[in-house]
């Protein structure tokens, strides 16, 4: 199996704007939503993609390959452009994005639909727990391949998330790497009045992970909780990402209108110009 290939933070950040630009762009386009909760987590996709898992493109069902679930499926729309950007698929494949008939849409499909999907997910609480079934079915296989699940904090409301937890530390299951897209905002309000979820990383820490918390946007801080976690040999890893929902427009950020709202013809055009002022 194909390892990732060295890349320069630098590069990463250019991929990660480019990523970003054209998320904004397709949810216009398509009159998509969730928005806010795709660019929280763009870095932590980039990191994963292009500096962690070993994957390869040509081969998306190389038995030996680590898997990435995007548990917090809403953010779909963000992950198609990073398997596109990835080489999974052509990028113009994305004009599909939303239209009848197509298998891009607002959540992930089923396996087998677009290249480098692992699993359909958008019921909350799922993605985790088919993550550890994954990691489990690699450990019987005695494979040393690794999986990774992304998961929003308002996710963490849900039971499953918290059994698989449990189940996962209970069996050593250190093949597992969770990473919690940490942008203090879910559907209807804050995640921390909705539900009591903080100390949040005391809490993994509590059900027997191992846990580190971070800035979600750093992408230096990313790939190196990403390297802790593989030096875990007797528990699962979690990463607390703190992250910024609508991340990278100044009139998007932390405004949780951001995650039902699309952009009209002249937010886009604000979008667009102050992305492309950090290439400056």
């Amino acid at each position: 199996m194909a390892t990732t290939a060295a890349i320069s933070t630098e590069e990463l950040g250019r991929i990660a704007l480019t990523i970003r630009q054209r998320t904004i762009e397709t949810s216009a386009h398509a009159r998509i939503p969730h928005l806010g909760s795709c660019l929280s987590c763009v870095e932590l996709l980039t990191a994963l993609y292009w500096q962690e898992l070993r994957i390869d493109p040509q081969e998306p069902e190389a038995p030996d390959r680590d898997r990435f679930v995007l548990s917090k499926g809403h953010g779909a729309p963000v992950l198609f452009q990073v398997l596109a950007e990835r080489g999974f698929f052509p990028v113009e494949r994305l004009a599909e994005f939303g239209q009848p008939g197509s298998v891009f849409h607002e959540h992930p499909p089923k396996p087998g639909y677009i290249p480098g999907v692992e699993a359909a997910t958008g019921s909350l609480g799922h993605g985790l727990p088919m993550a550890l079934g994954m990691a489990v079915a690699q450990r019987i296989q005695e494979s040393n391949s690794r999986c990774y699940a992304l998961l929003s904090d308002g996710e963490c409301n849900e039971g499953s998330i918290w059994e698989a937890a449990m189940l996962a530390a209970g069996q050593h299951v250190h093949q597992l790497t969770a990473i919690v897209d940490y942008n203090k905002w879910q559907a209807t309000g804050r995640s921390q009045e909705v539900m009591a979820l903080e100390p949040l990383t005391a809490k993994w820490e509590a059900f027997g992970w191992h846990a580190q918390e971070i800035d979600g946007h750093d992408l230096v801080a990313i790939g190196q909780a990403l390297a802790s976690a593989k030096t875990e040999t007797s528990k699962p890893s979690v990463i607390v990402a703190h992250t910024i929902k609508g991340k990278g427009v100044s009139f998007m950020e932390d405004d949780n209108n951001w995650h039902y709202r699309t952009p009209n013809p002249d937010e886009l055009a604000a979008a667009l110009a102050e992305l492309k002022e950090m290439q400056l």
